[in-house]
């Protein structure tokens, strides 16, 4: 099957049709169904899709992306078409209007191949809380492919489209792209607008790709990044040419000593960071250990911060004003109860009701306040690094895809975010990169985060790092 844009522009050049190449994929989705990564597969409207896009080809008016066929994550608008954001409370709601990013990339005659299963409403970090079950990771079955967006990440690494979205709140992107060997990328907050995306915490959420090469990835930035007037958050800063790579500078680069001491932490995901570090040293680029002593509590911050904007983003869910209103119940207080503890499933009630609590009065400046306070030093500490730092590198996982089924308790699926948070606690750009495998056959990625709005610089060094490594 087709991977990367690069090979099914040179399949299109070769002869092929863009209906050919989606059929290729609807095909591969037919045969992978036991993986669960698809919702709904937009079949009609697909095909409709990729005949415009074919004549366009003919005509030679087609846009950057012609015959790029992408899923997306259950929580984006796509006009006339389903979304639920992986839950029972939004079942058969179809969006009326179409999303930003995803407008962008349509504009672009990409085809837009369905909609791809997630974590309910994007909470949780192994794609085990959907409300329409498991996804299973294409590299080895029995393990998880990663969460939030397992889905978009399991249908990329099994080639059942060229590309996909995904939403990254605290990893929901870099996470599962490490644990299917793909790339995924989560852009400065504000580069990429929000509109047309289920909100779960809104100043951290940001939509990004995953993908099977860099270069994809860096085109789909390019395509869907700049301001939007229906979200105050995008930056009018310019969009930058990120395609175009320039692997000449050399870079300095910081390795976060407590990373190291992260307790679970896998040894050949550490050694392979060692080799890494050595390989670029090696090449002439400088890295040097920096310490940041707030590691321990970037968790526990962001899950009070995020959980208390999802208990509010959340709220309008009642049965009432919006989604799934239960049958059984009489008067309002009861429709409100009935309906939310049907439509929600079991981590959803779990983050709404730790987010009520922290908004609580009397424990409003105790909790939600301090997690500020704290989410400011984070920030402020970060940017000292890039101050005299170009990139910082840390694994994206202290581990490769662990069993289904094996992490019951929340505290220790929380703890799976331990190195991905940072970048949405503070907004900074972010990427992880497959170049990783453990001796048991699964991948895993290593990580790269750059100061606010250097993705082209990210991009470029992410370049230099992937040619060193395989060299």
């Amino acid at each position: 099957m087709l991977r990367t844009y690069a090979e099914v522009k040179q399949a299109i050049s070769s002869g092929d049709t863009v209906m050919s190449i989606l059929e290729g994929y609807l095909s591969a989705i037919e045969e992978n169904k036991d993986l669960n990564a698809f919702l709904e597969v937009f079949e009609n409207s697909a095909r409709l899709q990729a005949k415009l896009v074919d004549e366009k080809i003919t005509n030679r008016t087609a846009g950057r992306l012609a015959g790029m066929v992408i899923g997306l994550k259950d929580n984006m608008c796509y006009k006339g078409h389903k979304v639920s954001a992986a839950s029972k409370i939004l079942l058969n709601f179809e969006s009326l209007f179409t999303g930003t990013a995803v407008e962008r990339l349509i504009a672009e005659d990409a085809v837009i191949i369905g909609r791809l299963n997630c974590d309910e409403f994007a909470m949780g970090s192994s794609n085990e809380n959907s409300a329409f079950g498991p996804v299973l990771n294409p590299i080895d079955k029995t393990k998880v492919p990663g969460g939030s967006s397992g889905g978009s990440a399991a249908a990329v690494a099994a080639g059942l489209c060229t590309a996909a979205l995904g939403s990254d709140t605290g990893g929901s992107i870099r996470q599962p792209a490490s644990f299917t060997g793909t790339y995924g990328m989560k852009p400065t907050y504000g580069r990429i607008s929000r509109h047309g995306l289920i909100a779960y915490a809104s100043s951290f959420d940001q939509i990004g790709p995953f993908t099977n090469s860099l270069e994809d990835a860096a085109l789909l930035l390019e395509i869907m990044a700049g301001t939007d007037d229906f979200d105050s958050t995008t930056s009018s800063k310019p969009v930058e040419k990120y395609t175009n790579f320039q692997t000449e500078r050399k870079t300095k680069v910081a390795v976060i000593k407590e990373s190291y001491e992260v307790e679970g932490i896998d040894a050949e995901v550490k050694g392979t960071l060692d080799k890494t570090i050595e390989a670029l040293k090696a090449a002439g680029h400088t890295v040097e250990f920096v310490s940041f002593p707030y590691l321990e509590y970037m968790v526990p911050t962001y899950y009070v911060l995020t959980t208390a904007e999802a208990s509010s983003n959340l709220s309008r869910f009642d049965g009432v004003h919006f989604g799934h209103r239960s049958e059984s119940a009489k008067g309002v207080e009861e429709t409100y109860k009935k309906s939310r503890s049907e439509g929600f499933g079991p981590e959803v009630q779990r983050r709404i009701m730790a987010g009520t609590f922290v908004l609580s009065h009397g424990f409003y400046d105790a909790y939600y306040t301090k997690g500020q306070k704290v989410r400011r030093v984070l920030q402020n500490k970060t940017n000292e690094i890039f101050e005299e730092f170009d990139m910082i590198l840390l694994p994206t996982t202290p581990t490769p895809a662990f069993d289904l089924n094996a992490l019951k308790d929340p505290i220790s699926m929380y703890l799976q975010d331990i190195y991905t948070v940072h970048a949405n606690l503070t907004g900074n750009p972010a990427i992880s990169l497959p170049i990783g495998k453990h001796s048991n056959g699964l991948p895993f990625g290593i990580q790269v985060i750059a100061d606010h709005f250097k993705e082209k610089e990210m991009f470029e060094f992410s370049n230099v790092l992937e040619k060193i490594i395989a060299n």
